[in-house]
């Protein structure tokens, strides 16, 4: 027989409408009745009707977040610091991953709604034409947003300044004595942070009086990438002897693959890259990399949007400050040019990552 709300009020010896002023948080009850209901609801095991709830108070006490990947620790911090924000004030969380896809963040998005979501945190392909952001925009349903790019108005949106990070990897590539330099990016149609940590990067270069570093941008699930690294180092191409990468995962398969190319890290070829994932720092040698707050950009986009729900204002863009984090995997310029030493063996079976 399941415990009622009524059972509660006659435990603690109030009235029904005391532990429902109490449940709801409508209005303040004393302490001392507070702490009878509260250890009648333990004693009692008595769970409140969340559905019932919700058709009272307009809301569900859930929200949705809608990630690109799961495969990349990256999100799973953000999600860890959104967790910790929005279980003290009482909300449970859903989940949708896109994948990278605008189609499917669509898909994501209209299935958190038909739960009833009372607002979403999200990181998209491209916040400026979103179509899963416009339909959030007319259900009139509050959302965050969180790593992307500033570039929807009256949007709130947690990152950091990926261009100026960007433009400082190039400079410290410089300072190291690099002149040839090389991004490797997912699809920048499919991140818009990426996109920008592109447009620092070259700007950098260029300030730097350097030739603009060879973009080559990978599909987010490429594991096997020694075919791309053996035509970008190939003797005839004027091999880069420092490459940034636009997220750490990406970084990890690229001095994988380096190595089965010959090449050696840092002796041969810098790397660098961005996030700042704890493995990084595990690793031999340890990875150079842009850190970013990612838990507390979570916990900040989660801030953000129980204060929507609460009555505030959208924020705006809320930048918060990255590190750059020295690691082995940058050394001084190596001369001459690196060139690989054997061709790619194209034998091993290719699995998939999502940086």
């Amino acid at each position: 027989m399941s415990v009622t709300i009524r059972d509660v009020a006659a435990y603690a010896d109030v009235s029904v409408a005391t532990v429902s002023r109490l449940l709801n948080g409508s209005k303040a009850v004393r302490t001392e009745t507070a702490e009878r209901i509260h250890q009648a609801i333990e004693i009692l095991g008595f769970r409140p009707n969340i559905v019932g709830r919700s058709l009272k108070t307009s809301r569900t006490m859930m929200l949705g977040v809608v990630i690109p990947s799961l495969a990349n620790p990256v999100f799973a911090d953000t999600v860890s610091g959104i967790e910790t924000e929005t279980r003290q004030e009482g909300y449970t969380l859903l989940f949708g991953v896109s994948g990278y896809d605008a189609d499917d963040e669509i898909r994501a998005v209209e299935a958190l709604l038909r739960y009833r979501v009372d607002g979403l945190v999200l990181t998209v392909v491209n916040p400026e034409r979103n179509a899963a952001l416009d339909l959030l925009d007319a259900s009139g349903v509050p959302y965050a947003l969180v790593y992307n790019q500033p570039s929807r108005p009256g949007t709130t949106t947690v990152t950091v300044d990926n261009e100026t990070a960007g433009r400082m990897v190039a400079e410290s590539f410089a300072s190291f004595g690099h002149h040839r330099l090389a991004m490797i990016s997912g699809r920048f149609s499919a991140s818009d942070r990426a996109s920008a940590r592109r447009d620092g990067f070259l700007a950098g270069a260029r300030a730097r009086g350097l030739a603009d570093p060879v973009v080559l941008e990978v599909d987010f699930d490429s594991h096997d990438l020694e075919g791309a690294l053996a035509s970008l180092f190939a003797p005839e191409a004027g091999a880069p002897s420092a490459v940034f990468c636009s997220n750490d995962m990406l970084a990890i398969s690229v001095i994988g693959g380096l190595g089965r190319l010959g090449l050696r890290v840092p002796e041969d070829v810098s790397v660098f890259g961005f996030d700042g994932i704890a493995v990084g720092a595990h690793m031999h040698p340890t990875l150079a990399t842009v850190v970013q707050p990612s838990r507390e950009m979570g916990r900040e986009a989660a801030r953000q949007l129980v204060g929507r729900l609460n009555g505030g204002l959208p924020a705006g863009p809320v930048i918060l400050p990255y590190t750059l984090r020295s690691g082995e995997t940058v050394g001084n310029a190596c001369q001459p040019s690196p060139t690989v030493s054997r061709a790619p063996d194209h034998s091993v079976q290719q699995g998939k990552h999502a940086p």
